[in-house]
């Protein structure tokens, strides 16, 4: 066993009336969180859907968390730019008012 299978640690999760055990390398309490929020979205997808199967609640939680996925990539790539363009113009501000050597 290496050193990184040692930090690894099962967690017992409920989601949608199921158990299912993880591991995880990070913190459990983590897990469990996400596992609730999961939980929870399946929960209210079924609520408003009606009479669905686990599975098509399941997909279409999944449909909703990659769009949402999605969503927030592209709102961090226009961050990066937006970061990256100021960075370009405070670089080039102090290059007019510093000397290089």
């Amino acid at each position: 066993m290496d050193a990184t299978d040692k930090s690894k640690q099962p967690v017992r999760v409920n989601i949608f009336n199921q158990t299912y055990t993880v591991v995880t390398s990070g913190d459990p309490n983590d897990t469990l969180q996400v596992a609730h929020e999961v939980d929870e979205l399946m929960s209210s997808i079924a609520r408003r859907a009606g009479n669905l199967d686990s599975t098509r609640t399941a997909v279409l939680a999944c449909l909703h968390l990659a769009d949402r996925l999605r969503t927030i990539e592209n709102q961090f790539s226009a961050l990066r730019e937006s970061v990256d363009l100021k960075t370009r113009t405070i670089t080039d501000l102090l290059n007019q008012v510093i000397p290089e050597d």
